[in-house]
């Protein structure tokens, strides 16, 4: 099929929704103990609370209008279908900033945060801040719908993005993103260093410059984090083992149960967001439902999950981007609720760093959880290349 861009809109048929309410009706909760909270995985009475919500008062058609706000397209890209958002700042010399989601987020990070980035002018900002923005589904994620090939990893996910951006006719511009987001970004910047003027990331990864003197260099700061994330990765990485391995087995549950899709998400959402014990002290239901809602009208859980194990599964994980260096200036954005956080003096082997922003507050879904505080960051960070 052609690459030419095809206008999209987001058209769910009532068809779906009534099965959706339906499954939700009929769903079939687990047991849970007494006092384990969110220990074990996703909190019963939340999961109950957030599905009886999703098929009682949820508005989907609202969700739908929210979606549809911006000028949206698809197109065939390497033999996988992909889309994205293209929105034109009115402002003439506006910079072209391509934005990167990761899993298991969606384009839906990035509703409240497009707008002000393109036209800063009509909310309260400078129009000399202005880009053209454009923020793609990952091939395999909501509206692109599942991959359809074997092997589509980052890399390819980066020529996808870069694709993206000659087909609108860009040839020098910002790459922005988080979790795969960031990877692909990096992507990006390392095969098309002529293209990418600058990096900003929010998770970045890294390595020390003396394997047998590892810690040399590191704040004391920097050795609690590294502690810390010991701990997360003893606690918390299961999910990765799974999906890096055997995503096809947990995907029948999640495609076909609407609870169980959204248990398996929302405990990532509370987990790497800045939000103490309380999810909704930084996503309303709404925002929540907004994300899975788009894992589940297209049938993408298991191809967002299968990115794991094209891009990290054993024997399959690429060494490249811990072999080269990224010359290109590059930005990070340090949130608190980061699930990774990386030595400055790590990062630097592997990234030209320019800035390096400690925010006040925030997590894994920078753009999601503190949208002024993203919007605020890229500004500033993009000034000096405009």
């Amino acid at each position: 099929m052609s690459e030419e861009p095809r206008p999209f809109r987001c058209e769910v048929s009532d068809e779906v929704l009534a099965d959706l309410k339906s499954r939700l009706a009929r769903t079939r909760y687990p047991d849970q103990l007494e006092g384990a909270g969110w220990d074990y995985g996703s909190d019963l009475a939340y999961v109950k609370a957030l599905c009886d919500y999703w098929r009682d008062e949820f508005d989907w058609r609202a969700a739908e209008a929210r979606f549809n706000r911006f000028p949206q397209f698809t197109s065939e890209i390497n033999g996988e279908h992909v889309h994205f958002y293209h929105a034109r700042s009115p402002e003439p010399d506006a910079t072209p900033l391509i934005i990167t989601h990761g899993y298991p987020g969606s384009v839906a990070e990035f509703l409240d945060v497009i707008a002000p980035l393109s036209d800063p002018a009509s909310h309260g900002g400078d129009p000399r801040d202005a880009f053209h923005v454009i923020a793609p589904s990952i091939p395999g994620y909501g509206f692109s719908g599942p991959t359809r090939h074997k092997g589509f990893n980052i890399d390819k996910a980066a020529a996808v993005n870069t694709r993206i951006m000659e087909l609108l006719g860009y040839d020098r511009y910002i790459a922005q993103g988080g979790d795969w987001g960031s990877a692909i970004s990096s992507g990006m910047a390392r095969s098309h260093p002529e293209r990418v003027i600058a990096l900003h990331i929010n998770l970045i990864v890294g390595r020390p410059a003396d394997p047998a003197n590892p810690l040399e260099g590191v704040t004391d700061e920097e050795r609690a984090d590294l502690e810390w994330k010991r701990n997360y990765d003893l606690h918390e990485a299961g999910y990765q083992a799974i999906q890096g391995t055997k995503p096809q087995s947990l995907a029948y549950g999640m495609t076909d149960s609407p609870a169980g899709l959204a248990a398996w998400i929302v405990e990532k959402f509370k987990t790497w967001s800045d939000c103490g014990d309380d999810i909704e002290m930084s996503f309303t239901k709404d925002q929540l439902l907004e994300n899975i809602m788009l894992y589940w009208i297209t049938g993408t859980i298991n191809s967002a999950m299968r990115l794991y194990y094209e891009g990290i599964g054993p024997g399959r994980a690429s060494m490249a981007g811990f072999m080269n260096r990224i010359e290109t200036p590059t930005g990070h954005a340090r949130f608190p609720a980061e699930i990774r956080p990386t030595p400055r003096v790590w990062a630097e082997q592997m990234y030209n760093i320019v800035r390096w922003t400690k925010m006040p507050k925030g997590g894994h879904f920078a753009a999601h959880e503190v949208p002024e505080l993203f919007i605020d960051e890229i500004r500033a960070f993009a000034r000096p290349f405009r």
